[in-house]
């Protein structure tokens, strides 16, 4: 990590969760919940029913938990945020500290303007400190940590989620903060799964350790700044630091301060630090848990870390991630970095013309598997179908189904995408399939042969087409007037809600529908009279005979 060293007392100019806890209540977003919850069996259910319960996204909101319970009857003494950084793109708004629609703008800058920590001496991760044979007495391991079960009826064990593992390349010294679950096994010992599909990060590291026969350096992060919590969901090349991006969404260094007992740097202001050596030599079981891809990830054997030291904040905040079935808070957090990051592909990396933006369709399939990349009309299919293929080359483990369609297409309605399909789309012509795909983030299990594959398919139109058959739009916006001036049910537009052109509407046919709406149609019946003719086939098209 390359880092500034500051031995004062650390000052910081950047949002801690604690500040983002209150700005969410102030904006209206957060849900305070003081009666007692069972973080075994009550906790996560009642937050996934903001999900699954037909909420819209924009009402989901965070959750803070302040009277934690488990199954024996244990009370805890830290409250429990959930839905904290990603559950609606308000509470994202939030975090990231401009309105969504400068959320993309605000990634490229800090990408392109990354600011490396600052070390410090004091922090408040560190202000209540366990190690050493301190950790073996009641409540100072991870006994004493309130880690909610993610899925009820399904988990083994409680499992940390959010923040995620700090690790170390030993060869380049160069940080990653990942997003991995870390199942609760003893006291003393936290199981670790790295993604060995994306091959990058903590499961690289863990790799040059083993080679060297040697233990890896790791610290779980719990909470700290939401900046850090939305980078270390990112995939970055290996030679990034996610901290010194969290430093370029907030303009300023974030402070990180050394381990007690691994020689690794961690935020300063995260909420609790687990500290440990992962075994390098031996793997053993973890799991099941309920995994992002909406299937429960049965057993595998995995690393295991033996924990050296646990320190916290004296108000410490519990952070945990809601996953699992998407749509999700992880689904709100990966999402924009993800279509941002396709779209930066596809114009920079490529130069692409004509594409406009990249959306991943979320709910149950989770953001990485269908891929809707949006384009401008007109635009060449060479590019089209450049950019089909280069939406393969970003991720690793994308892209099951892309769709290319034009602009009047939302993605984000799949009825508004199956029109596209029915009708302009020809199989044979439109859609390829890439096989020898990796199988990617999902239960292998269901996946037949030695690989997967995609399929591609061209939705755009190929020619000009006639109006949509809707009411142009001022007529349907005057009619909603009236609408709502009924106190009838509140109505939400889903693409299309009003005609519009697709090339093919020539003026004349447009004048006479400005007669028909201003009453003047038996004007045009009597114009029509004029132009009959017995040389034709019943069905001929005006255009092929006039």
């Amino acid at each position: 990590m390359n880092a500034r060293t500051k031995t004062s007392t650390p000052t910081r100019d950047y949002p801690d969760l604690h500040d983002h806890i209150a700005a969410l209540d102030e904006a209206g977003l957060l849900i305070r919940v003081d009666g007692p919850i069972n973080k075994d069996t009550e906790l996560h259910p009642l937050v996934r029913w903001q999900f699954r319960g037909g909420m819209a996204e924009e009402d989901r909101k965070a959750w803070l938990f302040t009277n934690i319970v488990d199954s024996k009857g244990k009370k805890y003494d830290m409250p429990v945020l959930v839905g904290g950084t990603g559950s609606s793109p308000g509470v994202y708004s939030v975090g990231m500290g401009v309105p969504v629609d400068e959320i993309n703008p605000h990634w490229e800058k800090a990408r392109n303007n990354p600011i490396p920590p600052v070390i410090v001496e004091d922090a408040p991760c560190q202000e209540i400190i366990f190690e050493g044979a301190a950790l073996d007495e009641a409540g100072n391991g991870l006994d004493g940590l309130p880690t909610p079960i993610s899925t009820p009826g399904w988990d083994n064990a409680p499992y940390l989620t959010g923040l995620g593992y700090q690790t170390r390349d030993p060869d380049t010294g160069v940080h990653n903060l990942g997003t991995y679950r870390a199942q609760v096994k003893t006291p003393r010992r936290l199981g670790i799964n790295t993604s060995t599909e994306s091959r990058n990060g903590g499961y690289m590291h863990w790799l040059k350790y083993k080679e060297r026969g040697e233990p890896m350096p790791a610290a779980y992060v719990i909470g700290g700044p939401p900046s850090v919590a939305y980078t270390a969901m990112c995939k970055f090349p290996e030679a990034v630091d996610e901290v010194a991006v969290a430093g370029g969404l907030v303009g300023a260094p974030i402070n990180v301060v050394r381990c007690r007992t691994v020689d690794l740097l961690v935020p300063a202001e995260a909420e609790i630090v687990v500290e440990g050596l992962i075994d390098t030599e031996y793997l053993e079981p973890e799991a099941p848990f309920g995994e992002s891809h909406g299937h429960v990830n049965t057993q595998e054997f995995n690393g295991f870390m033996e924990v050296t030291a646990i320190t916290r904040r004296r108000d410490a905040v519990f952070m945990s991630y809601l996953s699992q079935v998407h749509p999700n808070e992880t689904t709100g957090i990966r999402a924009i970095e993800l279509e941002y990051g396709f779209r930066r592909h596809l114009q920079e990396h490529l130069g692409i013309k004509g594409v406009i933006k990249v959306v991943t369709h979320r709910a149950l399939t989770g953001n990485r598997k269908i891929i809707f990349v949006v384009v401008e009309r007109d635009v060449p299919r060479t590019e089209i179908w450049r950019a089909l293929y280069g939406v393969m080359t970003q991720l690793r483990s994308g892209g099951k189904i892309v769709f290319a369609v034009n602009d009047d297409i939302d993605p984000h309605n799949l009825d508004s995408v199956m029109w596209a399909l029915a009708f302009r789309c020809a199989p044979h012509d439109d859609m390829q399939i890439l096989k020898h795909q990796d199988r990617g983030h999902g239960p292998s299990e269901m996946a037949g042969g030695e690989g997967d594959s995609a399929l591609l398919v061209d939705a755009t139109l190929k020619q000009d087409y006639p109006p949509i058959s809707l009411p142009k739009r001022e007529y349907m916006e005057r009619a909603r007037e009236i609408w709502e001036s009924m106190d009838l049910p509140p109505i939400t537009p889903e693409v299309p809600w009003f005609g519009y052109s697709l090339g093919d509407w020539p003026e004349a046919l447009e004048e006479e529908a400005r007669r028909a709406v201003a009453g003047d149609y038996w004007d045009t019946g009597a114009r029509q009279a004029q132009r009959r003719r017995k040389d034709v086939a019943m069905n001929t098209d005006v255009t092929e005979v006039e």
